[in-house]
């Protein structure tokens, strides 16, 4: 785990190309995947997460 996050974020939704976009999107800023992706089931859907971050070196 790095000792220094500068920026953080944890992308959410249903698991569709929504989600994919969000995602993608988000690396191509220069963030990068932390750990491990998260799926949930909310009784009509399933629902994912994915956490991202920047570290201080990438920041513009």
């Amino acid at each position: 785990m790095p000792n220094s996050i500068e920026s953080y974020k944890l992308i959410t939704g249903k698991d569709d190309a929504e989600f994919c976009s969000k995602v993608t999107k988000v690396l191509k800023e220069g963030y990068e995947l932390y750990g491990s992706p998260t799926m949930t089931f909310n009784g009509e859907s399933v629902i994912v997460g994915q956490a991202v971050i920047k570290r201080p070196s990438q920041l513009v």
